[in-house]
């Protein structure tokens, strides 16, 4: 069975994250969407949220599960048997640091693959911190995210955050 892990914050999950898993799926049989606990950033949503959002989201299409981790992502991927990673890009912008990630991950765990995948260009300008940016100004983020983040976005952030 061709297996690959989607690791990310997803804080929150956009229709970007969502077109990239839907396209990993047609080539791998599962898709592990690995949310990522990074101890460095203030997430949005809990660890919890994010996942059950993201499992919402994948319910009917099959052959995606969600998991969490923290620490590195090849430790992960052994630990789970996997050989390739999936990550997506946006712009070009993107692929620098994309591609620095892939060969440290392919230093720290040789068999590890990592492929590219470019998001429909209509989906290229979202990005989680936008999408962030708009619910902390108490904006509509509703042609960014899937239903399910977008309903709990309304219900937990109507009037935005205020700090």
């Amino acid at each position: 069975m061709a297996r690959a892990i989607y690791p990310g914050s997803f804080d929150p999950m956009t229709f970007g994250h969502l077109d990239i898993v839907k396209r990993a799926r047609k080539i791998f049989d599962q898709v592990i969407m690995a949310v990522v606990a990074n101890p460095g950033k203030s997430p949005l949503l809990p660890m919890e949220v994010r996942m059950r959002l993201i499992e919402e989201t994948v319910n009917d299409l099959g052959g995606i599960t969600v998991g969490s981790f923290q620490g590195l992502t090849v430790d992960y991927a052994k630990e789970n048997e996997t050989f390739c990673l999936i990550r997506g890009l946006r712009a070009i912008s993107d692929f620098e640091a994309e591609l620095g990630m892939a060969q440290t991950n392919k230093q720290l765990f040789p068999e590890l693959e990592t492929i590219f995948l470019m998001t429909k260009a209509e989906y290229s300008f979202i990005s989680s911190s936008t999408v962030k940016e708009i619910v902390r100004l108490g904006g509509d983020v509703s042609e960014f995210v899937p239903k399910p983040v977008n309903d709990y976005l309304k219900q937990n952030f109507s009037r935005g955050i205020t700090e």
